[in-house]
């Protein structure tokens, strides 16, 4: 049985969950790139203790996924965005998506759809486009509530 740490591990995948195992994590992960940015924000989506949230946010920016940048001075208030390095985990947030949608959706059908801004196409599982067939980046998706009824911050924009 694993341990709560996987430093005996000689395993990227390991590593990997070390920063984001932890499912609090991945959903704050998923929210931003949702575009959510403020920690008020974040709780309010996530219904997370604060403390958690802090502590969470704080790993987050520690190991290079977000970034911390003050939106307001009087009170001192930030803003979190994702980083290149979080950027990188979006095939990662795609794939659990997809595979809660194709295995655990609620029977109205997926909470949320990934389209191609440019067509309005689904992505399919190697995030191609499936309706005009080009290869989609994140910068390409627009988030939408799917028939399942997903709740997607204003605005829907992938960050």
């Amino acid at each position: 049985m694993l341990g709560r740490t996987y430093e005996s591990q000689q395993c990227s995948v390991a590593r990997t969950l070390e920063l984001v195992g932890e499912r609090w994590t991945l959903l704050i992960i998923r929210d931003a790139f949702l575009g959510v940015r403020r920690f008020g924000d974040f709780a309010d989506r996530l219904g997370i203790a604060r403390n958690v949230l802090q502590d969470r946010l704080e790993r987050l920016v520690e190991a290079g996924i977000l970034t911390k940048a003050p939106y307001q001075e009087r009170p001192l208030r930030h803003e979190y965005r994702l980083t290149e390095m979080g950027r990188d985990l979006w095939p990662s947030i795609v794939a659990l998506l997809q595979f809660g949608d194709k295995h655990l959706a609620p029977t109205a059908g997926p909470p949320m759809l990934l389209l191609h801004k440019d067509c309005g196409g689904e992505l399919d599982d190697r995030r191609f486009c499936k309706a005009c067939g080009e290869a989609v980046e994140l910068k390409d998706v627009q988030a939408t509530p799917g028939p399942g009824g997903a709740r997607i911050p204003v605005p829907a924009a992938v960050a």
